[in-house]
């Protein structure tokens, strides 16, 4: 019961998270009431049940026919998902508060990058913060024995790892004026940082580097024509893979002590 309660609260959160991408810096409130794009309906409740409405409309607009993007369903799914898969890796414990926290702001900071290839500083902060507050979380509640399971102690050089992250970024980004990287990435790798420390941290963003790269290899081959040295690539997806990759499976390739 457990497991399906977390799975539709994924669904319904990923609904919200889609609602968020669309007006996110657009001026629009995220209180207001959704309209199809194309005829300008105000949409019913019926209309926008999380992956249902879709299904049984055909992922097209009741009234005008016009076809709704994939990007809905896909980030209802996949949030739903991921609400299920945190729920059964943290238990009922504190650390799953954060990590929902987490992971539905990665969510629409990987879908916004997509779109507009920019990471929104707001988005940042909440990933950042949060990451800081389960951090410090672990801390008080070790020290004061009140210990909860997945919040473990952490270690003084997980503290840094915020900082320590962003200066190659912001190196980069210094040194190529922006063409190699974009300093939001280097935003990004602080929170990854305060979310996973030091170790766990730099191995998330080792495998983002990596995928990115193998990304863009298989793109020149395979894509000549729409991909180029030229091209820019939204990395923030990739380095969030590499942070889901890490979270889930602990893989470390600095065995120096980490925070998870």
């Amino acid at each position: 019961m457990f497991s399906l309660f977390f799975f539709l609260l994924g669904a319904c959160i990923g609904s919200f998270l889609n609602v968020v991408i669309y007006r996110y810096n657009t001026g629009m409130s995220l209180n207001g009431r959704s309209q199809c794009f194309s005829c300008g309906r105000t949409l019913t409740w019926y209309d926008l049940v999380p992956l249902a409405s879709w299904l049984v409309y055909r992922g097209r607009c009741r009234t005008c026919k016009s076809k709704i993007s994939w990007q809905y369903p896909l980030v209802e799914l996949s949030t739903a998902l991921l609400f299920l898969a945190i729920f059964r890796f943290d238990g009922l414990t504190l650390a799953l508060l954060f990590d929902l926290i987490i992971f539905s702001t990665l969510t629409v900071m990987t879908v916004y990058d997509i779109r507009h290839k920019i990471i929104p500083d707001g988005l940042v902060v909440i990933f950042a913060v949060t990451g800081l507050l389960k951090m410090l979380a672990s801390i008080f509640l070790v020290s004061g024995h009140f210990a909860l399971p997945a919040l473990v102690a952490v270690p003084w050089f997980d503290l840094l790892a915020g900082a320590i992250f962003f200066i190659p970024f912001w190196l980069l980004w210094l040194v190529s004026q922006g063409r190699w990287i974009g300093l939001g990435d280097g935003k990004l790798a602080i929170g990854i940082g305060t979310f996973l420390g030091l170790s766990l941290g730099l191995s998330a963003i080792m495998i983002g580097f990596w995928a990115g790269a193998i990304f863009g290899l298989a793109g020149l081959f395979f894509a000549r024509k729409k991909l180029t040295m030229k091209s820019e690539l939204p990395f923030a997806p990739f380095l969030i893979l590499g942070v889901l990759i890490v979270f889930f499976t602990g893989i470390n390739f600095f065995l120096m002590g980490s925070f998870l």
